[in-house]
């Protein structure tokens, strides 16, 4: 690549583009945060965050409840993999099987970090 066209292609761009894909992105905030830089990042790209509200719990099963604690990241990952045909869709269901991504209960004991959680 020419030095010149170097110094023209975005930041974000020059980080990851041959990071093997996919790009997961997470925001505590809304969705649309991490979103913008989507059209920067060459791989496929999926955004998670905290849409919406009305939500009152400790953080961790707020995270849960978003799916924007670990487990759920992990369950992401690998359902951006199985998109690409990487791996079996049985090991995305065995993952949100095992986290019992869709009950905000799981996370029942979860250090909290943060004095103020």
């Amino acid at each position: 690549m020419h030095p010149l066209e170097e110094q023209r292609t975005p930041y974000v761009t020059r980080k990851v583009r041959d990071a093997p894909g996919p790009v997961i992105a997470v925001s505590d905030y809304m969705r649309a945060v991490p979103q913008q830089i989507s059209r920067w990042v060459p791989q496929p790209f999926h955004a998670l965050g905290a849409d919406g509200f009305g939500f009152a719990d400790t953080r961790a099963a707020a995270r849960r409840y978003f799916k924007i604690d670990a487990e759920s990241v992990v369950c992401q990952a690998l359902s951006a993999l199985a998109e690409e045909g990487r791996i079996g869709r049985d090991a995305v269901q065995k993952a949100l099987d095992h986290y019992r991504i869709d009950d905000p209960t799981a996370v029942s004991g979860v250090k909290q970090e943060g004095g103020d959680a």
